[in-house]
């Protein structure tokens, strides 16, 4: 082989060496380009994310229904309900009246009476049963026309195990009564007190103990009997239960699952009707 001949071989070997060199160094740019690539994505899914959170992650506003309130967002106490309005102070009121006469259970036994409860959240229609529990439906007569609910708090929510709404306390502590108490009626055997129903609420182990407290069902709710025994049931809810729904789905305050509404209703006023 001739030096000429072996100056062509080197060069040959040379050319194809720079091209693997080019080769490489093409590869390795694209992979860095990939990379930056890459990263620049990343960082901005990343703002995305902060931002959207930034943005949705408000407190719900009074008045926002709770369909619509972020499950991971509880409305403040004292947020209203959709379709409500601001409700009246706590009168905080006691009364000393005395129980209805004979004559005043007489007038109702054996009739439908109905009741509009009148709420800052609207009206609540009742069909109080004078056939089934006629002491009681005299009892909430005499309590209606006395105005001893007037701007009274529903002071109770219980979300579990049983579910129910309970008012009727003027002072809004549980603790108020009308100055009398009387005694069971129509509890049923079962013990379970079905959606709509308007019952008496009592302290415990007391088959004297009803007063002005009364609760109404918003889901069907299995309410064990205690030593004095159930829970009177006086009426069913014809109208409006929709309201104590929407109270109900408010929650209770502090995340509890039995204490005051976090959405505030009170009864402004009811006013009553002999139906038959």
């Amino acid at each position: 082989m001739t030096k000429e001949q072996e100056r062509a071989r080197a060069k040959r070997r040379y050319e194809r060496q720079q091209v693997r060199e080019a080769k490489k160094a093409a590869e390795a740019k694209r992979t860095r380009q990939a990379a930056i690539v890459t990263a620049v994505i990343i960082g901005m899914v990343a703002l995305f994310i902060v931002i959207a959170k930034s943005v949705g992650g408000g407190t719900s506003t009074a008045g926002q229904s709770s369909s619509t309130t972020s499950a991971s967002v509880e409305p403040s106490a004292g947020a209203l309900a959709a379709g409500c309005h601001a409700p009246p102070g706590v009168p905080g009121n006691t009364a000393q009246l005395s129980k209805p006469s004979a004559g005043d259970i007489k007038a109702v036994t054996g009739k439908t009476i109905r009741a509009r409860i009148t709420t800052n959240c609207g009206d609540i229609v009742i069909d109080l049963d004078g056939a089934k529990a006629p002491q009681a439906v005299a009892s909430f007569l005499q309590l209606s026309r006395n105005g001893y609910w007037q701007n009274a708090p529903c002071h109770r929510l219980t979300t579990k195990g049983i579910f129910v709404l309970q008012c009727g306390d003027p002072t809004g502590t549980s603790q108020g009564t009308p100055g009398y108490s009387f005694g069971l009626e129509n509890t049923p055997k079962d013990d379970l007190y079905k959606r709509g129903v308007l019952a008496m609420a009592r302290p415990g182990n007391n088959a004297e103990g009803n007063g002005g407290q009364y609760f109404i069902v918003y889901q069907d709710s299995t309410i064990p009997a205690d030593d004095a025994g159930g829970y009177t049931v006086f009426g069913t809810v014809t109208s409006g239960l929709d309201i104590v729904d929407e109270i109900a789905a408010g929650g209770v305050v502090g995340g509890e699952v039995d204490g005051s509404p976090i959405f505030p209703i009170s009864t402004l006023s009811i006013t009553t009707e002999t139906k038959d």
